[in-house]
């Protein structure tokens, strides 16, 4: 029993993450097929009718004044709000119970992170310093969590645990950042009567929580409220995702032992209530312990981990597919030798491929000569490369910056393209290094 009971503690931390990390690679295979099935639509003789139909004017509203914006937009503004809600309650549950819990287990990937944000942008502002492309310099600082897990996943059992569970962190944190950056340097002209609203709601939201409120209809409802006034207030609405996430309820109401001791009384009312008759259509009491035992699941759950696990496959494999499909759609005129040049497909392409794995393993390197964190045992610097290649995937995020920074249609031709060949370059290059790392093992 003694020798049982580290593996079976070891088993329940490793099943929710590699859990994680399997949604996440499906997910990036069916994101890639999607910005691949974008990209020959954009450059085909369907390209007009793809162009349209994303640019189709779409209504939501009551009465005589309702919103109108092109199907795009409220992908973007939107659908997206959600998927930054899931990044939010994400961010939240790290930071409570789980990599970033502690400043010990946080210090590492969340120095790496920065690193990784800050190498990038001072590359890209290398290139395009003083030009009207220079408000790009936040694209190329956010890794796609999605397709990075996926190409470690791709490489199995051979990459270490603490490996999968660093980058996952990192990845987070990175998200963290890319969110932070957004609301403080991607935000519109701000409407200071919209933006109190917005604060007026979101401490609807935290005094629901503190109440003790657990109803999704209660949330839902502040939501919808929280996103029309972040939207209407300048700010980017996707930050109306993160700040609800905030304010989700992340405490369960009954502990374990009283879960357990609840669920076991039910059960056995339930068997005793069945033990004549199997059916339980008509037994009013078996029926009682069914909803008594449900309630129970539902104390011993947090909203939180209910939101989240309710909404990740949506988000993987309906929100971010939609979003690739609508967003890297991106038409390929001119010679693309020429367009390669331009300093900004060079910021964003040398800010990923060679910003995030030099900001990430410098960081980190500093972080452990100032003995500010120490590196996992196990691992090598070798590998803190190896990670740090594969952060270099920018995709979905670097796609929704992009969006935000350029209004310009050459500019954002130049910006997918980069984004793109560095994606696809960081990809191959973390795979490799990896596949190396394993025959030298």
């Amino acid at each position: 029993m003694q020798t049982q009971l580290p593996q079976r503690i070891l088993s329940g931390i490793k099943h929710p993450i590699e859990r994680f990390i399997h949604a996440e690679t499906s997910s990036g295979l069916l994101l890639l097929l999607c910005g691949i099935v974008a990209l020959v639509l954009a450059n085909s003789p369907l390209f007009d009718a793809y162009h349209h139909f994303w640019e189709t004017p779409f209504s939501i509203g009551l009465g005589n004044s309702p919103m109108t914006k092109p199907l795009h937009h409220w992908i973007n503004d939107g659908l997206m709000v959600i998927f930054f809600f899931v990044v939010g309650l994400e961010i939240k549950r790290e930071l409570l119970v789980g990599e970033l819990s502690t400043a010990k287990k946080a210090a590492l990937p969340v120095i790496a992170a920065l690193g990784g944000m800050v190498a990038p942008a001072l590359i890209y502002s290398a290139f395009n310093g003083g030009m009207p492309s220079a408000r790009g310099w936040g694209i190329p600082m956010a890794t796609d969590i999605a397709f990075a897990l996926g190409v470690v996943a791709l490489m199995g059992s051979r990459v270490p645990f603490v490996l999968k569970v660093f980058l996952a962190a990192l990845a987070i944190a990175d998200d963290l950042g890319a969110v932070l950056v957004i609301a403080l340097f991607y935000t519109a002209e701000i409407q200071g009567m919209m933006l109190l609203a917005a604060g007026g709601v979101f401490a609807v939201a935290l005094v629901g929580n503190a109440l003790g409120v657990r109803s999704v209809l209660f949330y839902l409802l502040v939501g919808i409220a929280l996103w029309f006034c972040v939207l209407e207030s300048g700010i980017h609405a996707t930050i109306a995702g993160v700040l609800l996430a905030i304010a989700i309820p992340a405490k369960q109401r009954i502990n374990a032992d009283e879960f357990t001791d609840n669920a076991r009384s039910f059960i056995n009312e339930f068997a005793r209530q069945t033990r004549e008759s199997k059916s339980t259509l008509a037994n009013q009491q078996a029926q009682s312990a069914v909803r008594d035992l449900e309630r129970s699941c539902e104390l011993v759950q947090t909203p939180l981990s209910r939101f989240e696990s309710n909404l990740h496959a949506w988000v993987a494999f309906l929100i971010m597919p939609i979003f690739a499909l609508a967003n890297a759609g991106v038409h390929l005129s001119g010679n693309l030798a020429e367009v390669f040049l331009h300093p900004t497909t060079l910021g964003i392409f040398f800010g990923l491929v060679v910003g995030k794995p030099l900001g990430i393993t410098l960081f980190c390197w500093l972080a452990c000569r100032l003995k500010l964190a120490h590196i996992p045992e196990g691992v090598s610097w070798f590998d803190i490369a190896a990670i740090g290649a594969l952060a270099g995937i920018g995709f979905t995020m670097a796609l929704f910056v992009q969006g935000l920074a350029f209004q310009d249609t050459t500019l954002a031709m130049e910006a997918k393209i980069g984004i793109f060949a560095a994606s696809l370059v960081a990809g191959v290059l973390g795979f490799g290094l990896f596949r190396w790392r394993n025959k030298q093992a």
